[in-house]
């Protein structure tokens, strides 16, 4: 088909949740004649098929016969497209076409790139708040009621049976109990089976089913209850964190106030071309990137770099959509059309990196595919062969191939990790610590860099005064002081509210200012006892003459020093230096100290100017640290560390311009208190506490979670083997084997709920 034309279609499939489904897709359409290439996007329920045109109806057929409900992803995505002829994996040799973009618009009228080349097209995320998905790895998600009740029905069949109850009552509520929790798990694992997968649904469906058969009622529903919840933990953690990536086209604003043949108009930012001339007004959010081409002002860029403190901007300098003009009216030459702004390409590397990031392939996934259908074939063998070649009594060995059966029943194996998992998630959970789904924790232990963010990650994310110099030894510090905080009072600028609310000036008295003016991007100044005052910053100083030798050691000295500097002078000289810097929280420096001890690397990630950030590392002690970083930037150290080689990088951040890096993180980590939404629903892992020590208690309980899962496994199947043995030598009893599966099954579980009480402890180390 490499001759020929190929369309790359998107289709949703609202019941792809997993690797579980993607591997069933694949069996169903990757050998189907006219099919070259098939990309998922888990994350958007997006599978993008390469094709011959022709065969479409057949795909979706193909998709419908497994069960699924696939829809053509158009209105708010990219529709089908014809791509031109295609090479090897049916990709694009087109240079053209390998880069066809679509513009589309969404309902809340924000413009979303859209990428033809064989890829899920970038969509919005959105799910209503508050509701959950109608999926569990693939199937209907039973409602929250249906698994509570199914949940006391299983707990009710355990009660009675060990209160010698009525047997009635027993099988009625532990049926009744799996029939709620299990449906979508047993036509699921029908479905596997069909089409010779053995995953983890046709395990459960087997195991359950086994447990049924041998008359182990209660615990059959309590395997499935307890699965269904985890299923069910890990699908609400996906949505939200699908919900919450919709809310970043919040940040830029929907119309700008473009000038159209000389005319000021309201414009949707869709319609806003490259080379436009566009006006943003004090306290108005930047629609568009630009560059300023008339006006200055200060610009709080903290949601795209990340920065602690407003930036000065004058003509010539770069502002980004999604950030806020502060001060004065500016106009700005737009370089960036709605859909290539830094702040849609944060929206694009949040999406692709989630995409890419597969969850971690269980064990009893994967070791299901082989240990299932081995021990039905030795349970075969073991029935025919003994009678067959050696003489042995048909019936007795028909019964040991029972035994084997039975024996092969994977209760045990299957409740071990979930039941870790959830005792390691509810004791993370005591400890302040949010975990968004097992496979965080399991692979937690793996963990060996850290990347941190610094402002409200390491810092405390807001400038506090670090000291006052004095340059006019004519006047008292006293005075001075009572002047500045005077200015600082009247100013919302964060470096004026650190001087404002310094504990010195506490006890000072405001002075009276007249003729007050606030300065976009320079400062403040006013009449105080009939003299002029100016409080602000250094590039002040030397537009208004008073940027003697003197003054520019004492400036250079403190920035190098990674401090900002806001000066206090009159009409005739600069009077009073201040600095102001953001402080390292007292938990970071011991939390870094503690990661280290425990074999991870830090490396530091900030958008501040490189000698703020070298001060901050410094004195935190991080392995490597790294300045004015955009988030894409942060993006790529990140991934950069993943290609290295590392076992499992993490990131910690606290704000929207850390969500790529987040999100390409194998464990990303959100502070709670100080993050922003974005933040917190784009990581695997929120501290709700804003404590950096929370993320070696978050190792140390992983590591224990990890040993105490290759206990359970060791555990179950150690069992399962001498059983096994047993049987071999013509030893085992169908009793036997059932009080096998039911002890290690106990077993296991109370192993895993050890955990529980491992919290405080980890958390206090």
């Amino acid at each position: 088909m490499s001759e020929q034309q190929t369309r790359v279609t998107a289709i949703r499939i609202e019941q792809m949740d997993c690797p579980t489904e993607e591997r069933l897709l694949r069996k169903a359409l990757e050998k189907k004649p006219g099919v070259t290439d098939l990309r998922f996007n888990l994350m958007s329920r997006v599978l993008s098929v390469t094709h011959d045109p022709a065969i479409l109806d057949e795909v979706m057929q193909a998709i419908r016969k497994i069960g699924f409900t696939p829809e053509l992803h158009d209105g708010k995505s990219a529709p089908a497209r014809t791509v031109g002829k295609t090479g090897c994996c049916g990709h694009s040799h087109d240079a053209h076409d390998h880069h066809e973009h679509k513009h589309d618009h969404g309902a809340d009228g924000h413009a979303h790139a859209q990428h033809a080349h064989g890829q899920a097209p970038n969509t919005p995320l959105a799910q209503p708040e508050g509701e959950v998905s109608p999926n569990i790895a693939g199937g209907m998600l039973p409602a929250w009621w249906h698994l509570a009740l199914g949940g006391a029905l299983a707990l009710a069949s355990e009660l009675v049976h060990w209160f010698a109850g009525p047997a009635w009552l027993t099988i009625v509520c532990a049926i009744a109990a799996v029939a709620l929790a299990g449906t979508a798990t047993y036509r699921k694992g029908l479905v596997a089976l069909r089409y010779g997968d053995l995953n983890i649904n046709a395990l459960m469906s087997i195991a359950v089913t086994c447990a049924l058969l041998i008359g182990q009622w209660p615990e059959a529903a309590m395997v499935m209850v307890l699965f269904t919840l985890s299923e069910w933990i890990e699908a609400k953690s996906l949505d939200r964190t699908r919900a919450a990536v919709s809310g970043l086209m919040n940040l830029a604003p929907e119309t700008v106030t473009v000038q159209i043949n000389g005319q000021w108009q309201v414009r949707e930012v869709s319609q806003v071309t490259e080379g436009s001339l566009v006006r943003v007004a004090p306290g108005e959010r930047i629609g568009l990137d630009g560059r300023i081409v008339r006006g200055t002002t200060t610009v709080n860029q903290a949601p795209i770099t990340g920065e602690s403190v407003p930036v000065d901007k004058q003509g010539g300098d770069t502002v980004f959509a999604g950030t806020i003009n502060e001060a004065g009216e500016i106009e700005i030459e737009v370089t960036a059309a709605a859909d290539n702004t830094t702040l849609a390409r944060i929206i694009h590397q949040i999406e692709e990196a989630q995409a890419v990031k597969a969850p971690t392939q269980r064990f009893v996934d994967s070791f299901s595919r082989y240990y299932t259908p081995a021990v039905v074939v030795l349970a075969i063998l073991l029935a025919v062969i003994p009678p067959l070649f050696f003489g042995g009594a048909w019936l007795t060995w028909i019964y040991q191939a029972l035994v084997v059966l039975i024996i092969a029943c994977p209760c045990a194996l299957v409740i071990s990790t979930p039941v870790t998992v959830v005792s390691g998630l509810t004791a993370a959970a005591r400890m302040g610590i949010l975990i968004k789904g097992g496979v965080y924790l399991e692979q937690g232990h793996r963990m060996r860099w850290l990347a941190l963010d610094k402002t409200g990650t390491i810092t405390q994310g807001q400038p506090v005064q670090t000291g006052m110099t004095l340059l006019d030894p004519e006047r008292s510090v006293d005075e001075l002081q009572r002047i500045a905080v005077s200015l600082a009072a009247r100013s919302d600028h964060p470096v004026s509210r650190a001087i404002a609310q310094a504990p010195e000036a506490a006890a000072v008295a405001a002075m009276a200012v007249g003729e007050f003016v606030a300065v976009a991007g320079r400062g403040v100044h006013g009449a105080i006892e009939d003299e002029r005052w100016y409080l602000g910053s250094a590039v002040w100083a030397q537009e208004l003459g008073l940027m003697t030798a003197a003054v520019r050691d004492s400036v250079t000295a403190a920035q190098n020093s990674g401090q900002s500097v806001v000066l206090l002078m009159n009409t005739r000289a600069a009077s009073m230096l201040f600095t102001a810097a953001d402080k390292i929280k007292d938990s970071s420096v011991k939390a870094i100290e503690q990661l280290h001890q425990l074999g991870v690397k830090t490396v530091m990630l900030s958008g501040d100017h490189q000698s703020v950030v070298d001060a901050i590392a410094k004195t935190s002690g991080v392995t490597q640290a790294q300045a004015q970083l955009l988030p894409q930037e942060k993006q790529q150290v990140v991934q950069k560390l993943q290609q290295d080689g590392h076992a499992v990088v993490g990131m910690v951040g606290d704000g929207m311009n850390d969500a790529p890096a987040l999100a390409q993180a194998d464990i990303g980590f959100a502070m709670g208190a100080m993050g922003s939404d974005t933040a917190i629903e784009t990581a695997d892992v929120a501290l709700m506490d804003d404590n950096l020590l929370k993320i070696p208690a978050f190792l140390r309980l992983s590591r224990v979670t990890r040993r105490v899962l290759v206990q359970n496994i060791s555990l179950a199947l150690g069992i399962k083997a001498v059983f096994l043995v047993l049987v071999l030598m013509g030893l085992g009893s169908m009793w036997l084997a059932v009080f096998a599966d039911v002890g290690a099954s106990l077993l296991v579980v109370a192993n895993g709920l050890r955990l529980l009480r491992a919290g405080p402890r980890l958390a206090q180390q």
